[in-house]
Formats: structure tokens, C-alpha cells, sequence
């Protein structure tokens, strides 16, 4: 089964990494989802909630205050001004 290699950085900071399912984001032209075979992309990432589907475990959500998004052969890197995992969701 095809997977996303996911990085999501913050400037200063690890956030997350693995592999997903898929990806859902907001970007400055609207909202995406990224699932594997996605063609590339590069995307300003506007404020608010990223949603990733880990292979195994929980939907994963992350706060971010913008920055890049970027899709390339199955790897997605999310370069974020800044971000932080949102815990109460992972019950």
C-alpha cells in the first residue's frame, strides 16, 4: 500500500514526522488533501489545522500560524512559522 513520508517542522522546532494515509491542510488558495501519487506542489500554508491520517494510530492535528507546504514524490515537508501538536484530540 502507497504511503506519504510526512515532515512537518516549525522554525524552531521538530513537530512530527512518519508516514501517512493522508494529508488535509489549508493553504492561501484554499483547502487540500494529499494522498499518495499526489503531483507536486508547493503552497504558501495559511493559519489554522492540519489533519494527517497516520499509517497506524490516531488522526493526528496540528496548529499552524503559516508557512510552505510542499508535495514531491510521496514526501510532503511542512515548514510551519509556527506549530504545535493539538494533544486533547489523541484520546
Amino acid at each position: 500500500m502507497a504511503e506519504l513520508d510526512v515532515e512537518i517542522v516549525a522554525a524552531d522546532h521538530f513537530v512530527w514526522s512518519g508516514a501517512a494515509k493522508v494529508v488535509n491542510a489549508r493553504t492561501s488558495d484554499g483547502a487540500i488533501g494529499v494522498l499518495p501519487g499526489h503531483s507536486p506542489l508547493l503552497a504558501i500554508l495559511a493559519e489554522g489545522e492540519l489533519s494527517i491520517e497516520p499509517v497506524t494510530g490516531t488522526r493526528i492535528h496540528v496548529t499552524v500560524d503559516g508557512g510552505f507546504f510542499s508535495v514531491d514524490n510521496d514526501r510532503v515537508v511542512i515548514v510551519a512559522d509556527n506549530a504545535q501538536l493539538n494533544d486533547s484530540v489523541a484520546a
